[in-house]
């Protein structure tokens, strides 16, 4: 397995765009601010979509222009076309995020237009954005099961792989939209991307909607895949998914990996600070689980009457 694994966090995008209420900008702003500080290797900020489809992130330029950028982290806007582009190219966002479905029904529900005319869409934005320091990252949504379609093939999944790379993308991420992954799918699909492409950053993003979304995680750390999405709290799911529910906890994730050895350079007692902090903004419980229970190694006090049991039995 990966000595060091890359953590991206994805909740002011992917976790809030869901919520039934509005979350402040200014709110926004000081978590982003918060969550920068604590090692992540990326922060995806929020998404330049329309405000009609998504009216919860209809402040991404506002948020882009308040934060403050860290240096060791990297900003990233999630882009659905080319105005979108635009308007990251004018904020100076490092990275942007691309994203089509394998499916091509999921594409159409999720992004309104076919599978071949997204990647024509990429193909003008690399365009667009080529000579800049912006980097591109390509998010195959439904990688692992649609929800319309059912399970997409290998090979189609590893289609779209190439097609991304060859409008001259820089890294690629593989979405489990709605959770329909499982291990040995994960290990599978993973081991053929790094065969084919050994030197491409590629990134897991799952979701927790069966329960399985840390068991993919081994899985693919197995398959040698070292860099994952993930949301603080377990925030999220996408609203053009029927049945699905919120990303792998990110403060769930960096314990699991902690425990095990591995190095993520993030600092679990900050996010869970945030993560409480998050219940309360969102105004609701959470999904993730070490913010209930506290990390593995945390020990509570001996109750008394069990001390008085133990000072009968030296007696």
């Amino acid at each position: 397995m990966p000595k060091r694994i890359l953590i991206n966090e994805v909740v002011t995008r992917d976790g809030f765009q869901s919520e039934p209420d509005f979350i402040p900008t200014a709110t926004k702003v000081d978590l982003i601010n918060a969550l920068a500080g604590l090692g992540l290797n990326k922060i995806e900020v929020s998404s330049f979509v329309s405000p009609r489809a998504v009216p919860n992130l209809s402040d991404a330029a506002e948020v882009f222009r308040a934060i403050t950028r860290d240096t060791s982290t990297r900003y990233v806007a999630l882009v659905p076309n080319e105005k979108g582009c635009t308007r990251a190219l004018e904020l100076g966002v490092e990275e942007i995020n691309l994203v089509m479905s394998v499916s091509e029904s999921h594409n159409l529900a999720n992004m309104r237009m076919t599978c071949n005319q997204s990647l024509q869409q990429f193909q003008r934005i690399a365009e667009m954005t080529s000579g800049t320091p912006m980097r591109l990252n390509g998010s195959l949504a439904t990688s692992f099961g649609c929800p319309f379609e059912g399970q997409q093939t290998q090979e189609r999944v590893l289609r779209f792989v190439d097609a991304y790379l060859e409008r001259g993308l820089h890294s690629l991420t593989l979405a489990d939209t709605t959770g329909m992954a499982v291990p040995n799918q994960v290990q599978s699909l993973c081991m053929a991307v790094r065969e084919r492409w050994p030197e491409l950053e590629l990134t897991l993003h799952f979701h927790n909607t069966r329960g399985l979304g840390l068991a993919n995680v081994l899985a693919a750390l197995a398959a040698g895949v070292n860099q994952f999405d993930a949301s603080l709290g377990g925030l999220g799911g996408c609203p053009f998914a029927p049945g699905a529910t919120g990303n792998i906890c990110t403060e769930d994730l960096v314990h699991m990996l902690n425990e095990m050895g591995l190095n993520t350079g993030v600092d679990l007692n900050g996010l869970l600070l945030q993560s409480q902090r998050l219940a309360r903004i969102v105004n609701h419980d959470l999904p993730g689980q070490v913010r209930k229970a506290g990390p593995r190694n945390q020990t509570r006090p001996l109750p008394q009457s069990v001390k008085q049991l133990m000072q009968n039995g030296r007696s």
